[in-house]
């Protein structure tokens, strides 16, 4: 590990100031992925920012908007009241990460800004286009049962590994970043980047911007919604399939659906055709295979991971069915 500068940030302004500076410039908050990464030597930077003083947390409740700072830590939200009643789904990713420990230290910007658990990126003797471009993608034809089967390319199959940015784009959440320019507001379905021929090219935050919060519509605090979490284990482990889920009801019909799918996409994958096939109608065994085919469709399976295909069909469904109370 080589040695780094260290400086601590006193305001957003100040944060940014100190990281466009330098192109190897790193933030760091509660730390348990960044310091991860500089271990592992897939991070090198030259200067690390710790923007732990910088006024940016906290649960606000606006009257279009819930607004949650960036340096909020993921047990403070998973644990708040109105949260767990008014935004469930939002609660229940949050709780389902990680351990109790890594939630009690680990901010909010900091698991929307964590990278991929491919073993392959987290490999530093690998290939890998993430980490080198241009390199190779060895997932595509070796070990790739953790693997995307939506939106990779022939360049990169990684996962995204956050369950709580799974239950934003469900929620339709906006990402407040804070740049050179000042602060602007990214739509989170805008912010995750597709691999395409760039998979090193993850977010649309540009060099030195600073995740400062994000914003949830007001709106969606009266709608039904839940997450469920498919792993190989109960505890600290990643997704294999992951739904999020929020229902706008007119009586036992579905006016407005919002669905997303993690563990299956280098981004948290919206599934729009899926939301199309239920928008209108009941939660009739009918519609819910409907609903959980559409969800599917155009998956491009691996050697090791066409049971996801299935797996997310039935954990979509019963997601469905439980919070349209079917179940």
């Amino acid at each position: 590990m080589k040695a780094f500068r260290y400086a601590r940030a006193t305001s957003q302004a100040n944060a940014v100031t100190l990281a466009s500076a330098d192109p190897t410039a790193v933030y760091i908050a509660g730390g348990t992925e960044t310091l991860n990464l500089i271990r592992d030597g897939l991070l090198a930077p030259d200067l690390l920012v710790d923007v732990n003083a910088v006024p940016a947390d906290g649960i606000a409740w606006g009257r279009d908007v819930v607004r949650i700072g960036a340096l909020t830590s993921m047990a403070a939200v998973a644990g708040d009241a109105r949260i767990r009643t008014r935004l469930p789904v939002l609660s229940e990713a949050l709780s389902a990460s990680a351990s109790a420990q890594v939630r009690n230290m680990a901010s909010v910007g900091g698991n929307l800004m964590q990278r991929t658990r491919c073993w392959y990126y987290r490999d530093a003797a690998l290939p890998c286009n993430t980490r080198i471009p241009g390199s190779g993608c060895p997932a595509i034809e070796g070990e790739n049962r953790w693997h995307a089967i939506l939106g990779g390319s022939e360049h990169c199959i990684k996962v995204h590994p956050s369950d709580m940015a799974v239950a934003l784009t469900a929620l339709d959440a906006t990402i407040l970043i804070r740049d050179a320019q000042g602060e602007r507001r990214v739509p989170i379905g805008d912010f995750y980047r597709l691999p395409g021929s760039t998979p090193h090219v993850e977010t649309a935050l540009p060099r030195g911007g600073l995740i400062v919060g994000v914003e949830i519509p007001s709106g969606l605090t009266r709608s039904r919604s839940g997450y469920r979490k498919v792993r190989d284990r109960a505890s600290f482990e990643f997704a294999l399939v992951s739904v999020a889920v929020s229902l706008d009801m007119d009586g036992d019909a579905v006016r407005e659906a919002r669905i997303a799918l993690g563990g299956v996409a280098p981004r948290p994958w919206r599934a729009v055709e899926a939301e199309e096939a239920v928008r209108g109608r009941r939660l009739d065994p009918d519609v819910l295979e409907a609903a959980a085919e559409a969800a599917v469709r155009g998956a491009v399976p691996r050697e090791h991971n066409g049971f996801k295909v299935e797996l997310v069909r039935r954990t979509l469904a019963d997601v469905l069915a439980r919070i349209g109370g079917k179940r």
